[in-house]
């Protein structure tokens, strides 16, 4: 028997497992069979919750099709609930290791085992990376991407996971499913991309839709939408600052400086309910 939570950020919703009390074998298998929205739990992935030498947790994510994530900014926030709901650690403020590194994480409001209010350092977002880029003349910002024939013009930023952001004018002169699939593809990216297709508001703050690889089309991406505001501010789209990310699941709250400094991020999680899994 496997005791899990389900618990989502903004509707972006994973399987949170503590592997103290509940080894998981095979994580990627799990995954895939456990994220099933119709065989199994449903999720966007599964989260693993474990101890760390060099942190206060440590957290492993799994996208739904098996394959490992280095970063979830919405996972990560929930990681920070469910340690304090659980009984597992007595502070708001708490350092998680993730396969990107230390990141560390405060629960700002906190009604147990309902809704919490998260924020977290997401580190300094990268504009290179050798193994998840292939274009050879030099950061991709803006950069012209062909699709069928047709130029997409995209930036690449990497908070811990790579993201091709990509500007449009409405949400509805896009297929998300197919050009998010394409573009998640692209051999522009030799370890996929998440893809977030971005409108920049008349308020300065973004709108944004999100294709993950790996999960699909997601309500919400907390990585996501600090890429998007990172693409946005650099474009010069909007001023450096603290803005508002409005996604299909609702709001967060990004903040970010510029150059040489971390991207913060806020929003709400929740706790769906806790079950049980009777392993076959």
């Amino acid at each position: 028997m496997m005791v899990f939570t389900k618990m989502h950020g903004l509707g972006n919703d994973y399987i949170f497992v503590d592997t103290d009390r509940f080894p998981v074998a095979d994580p990627k298998e799990a995954a895939r069979r456990w994220s099933d929205r119709h065989t199994g739990v449903g999720s966007d992935g599964l989260i693993l919750i474990g101890r760390s030498e060099v942190a206060d947790f440590s957290m492993r994510i799994f996208n739904a099709d098996g394959s490992e994530a280095m970063m979830c900014g919405n996972g990560a926030r929930c990681v920070a609930k469910y340690v304090i709901d659980h009984g597992l650690y007595d502070s708001r403020s708490l350092t998680l290791e993730t396969p990107s590194g230390i990141r560390r994480a405060e629960v700002l409001e906190n009604t147990p085992n309902v809704s919490a209010v998260v924020g977290i350092e997401m580190g300094k977002p990268a504009f290179e990376h050798p193994l998840q880029l292939l274009f050879p003349n030099g950061p991709m910002i803006e950069a012209p991407i062909i699709i069928d024939g047709e130029t997409i013009r995209a930036t690449f930023v990497c908070m811990g996971n790579p993201h091709c952001v990509v500007f449009i004018n409405r949400f509805s002169d896009i297929n998300l499913e197919q050009l998010g699939k394409k573009l998640e593809h692209h051999p522009c990216f030799p370890e996929l991309a998440n893809v977030n297709f971005v409108i920049c508001t008349a308020d300065g703050n973004l709108q944004m839709q999100t294709w993950e690889r790996g999960a699909g089309h997601t309500q919400a991406c907390g990585t996501g939408a600090c890429a998007a505001t990172v693409a946005a501010m650099l474009t010069k789209r909007i001023p450096f600052g603290q803005i508002k990310v409005f996604m299909e699941g609702g709001e967060m709250q990004v903040r970010w400086f510029g150059e040489h400094t971390p991207v913060f991020l806020t929003g709400v999680v929740n706790t769906v309910y806790e079950g049980r899994l009777l392993e076959e």
